[in-house]
């Protein structure tokens, strides 16, 4: 190992749902230090799906799961040539890349306010559609095809 080991930032709950994901949504969301404003997007954002918290979480939870990658791939050098190489992914990344990618593709919208592009973004991800899902496809396609290379793991 090179060095010190980092230790892993615990993230604290947010208030309303009492969720980590919910604060990570939040987190991903803010622009400028704008917490406020992020927290007022994501809250109105998951109001729409249903005025009961507990429906709203459970909705944001499942379209989470479905969004969230089982394998990428990472290059690696072996021998001159770099190699792209599939990895299971740890949990928390894998719940990391699907926030990013649910934010992303709602961002990549235009047209209408952020809270209604996110709304149909994550609701687009309860369904198993949307650009979210298809880049986590993507993720997984790449990493089917260089099935080849993972005896390079190691």
């Amino acid at each position: 190992m090179r060095g010190k080991q980092v230790k892993k930032r615990q993230i604290s709950p947010d208030p309303l749902y009492n969720s980590r994901t919910v604060a990570r949504m939040i987190n991903k969301v803010m622009l400028g230090g704008e917490k406020r404003t992020a927290e007022g997007v994501v809250y109105k954002t998951l109001e729409k799906f249903s005025a009961d918290r507990k429906e709203a979480l459970t909705i944001f939870d499942a379209a989470l799961q479905n969004v969230m990658p089982k394998q990428e791939v990472r290059s690696r050098r072996v021998g001159g040539a770099t190699y792209q190489i599939p990895f299971p992914v740890k949990h928390e990344r894998s719940e990391a890349l699907a926030v990013r990618w649910l934010v992303d593709a709602a961002r990549n919208k235009s047209g209408k306010p952020m809270v209604d592009r996110l709304y149909e973004e994550i609701k687009s991800a309860h369904e198993g559609v949307g650009d979210a899902i298809k880049t986590r496809d993507d993720t997984h396609r790449m990493a089917e095809a260089n099935k080849a290379f993972a005896h390079f793991r190691f």
